[in-house]
């Protein structure tokens, strides 16, 4: 006589009620076993549950820099557009003070003056 654990019990008593019975996808593959991608299910999970993970500061500013032309595009007052430029620029500042978590990017500040005429020329088109 086996031994039978409290979760082989579980699956085997619900297997017996029916409980496993049309389920989505039942008798399909699964997807995503021929990818060679050994994070193939930690993005699957990020994409299903609209995760996102946190990047490096130096990394997250750099990339704020270059998503900061579609953050601007949303902005209606130049009074806003240099705030989000000001802040921007202060926590590039202030990360490189300190010591650096993950690759160290020397990130440049952006240009104030040079965001705004790019935004008001952007809402001129």
């Amino acid at each position: 006589m086996g031994y039978e654990s409290w979760v082989d019990r579980q699956i085997r008593e619900a297997e017996e009620r029916g409980a496993f019975k049309d389920l989505p996808g039942a008798g399909k593959p699964l997807k995503n076993l021929d990818t060679h991608d050994p994070d193939w299910w930690v993005k699957g999970l990020m994409a299903r549950e609209q995760l996102s993970f946190v990047l490096p500061t130096s990394l997250a500013l750099r990339k704020e820099v270059e998503d900061l032309p579609k953050a601007l595009a949303e902005l209606h007052r130049e009074e806003d557009v240099r705030e989000l430029v000001d802040d921007l620029n202060e926590r590039i500042v202030d990360a490189r003070r300190r010591p650096t978590s993950g690759p160290p990017v020397f990130i440049k500040t952006v240009d104030v003056e040079a965001a705004v005429t790019e935004w008001r020329d952007a809402r001129r088109h």
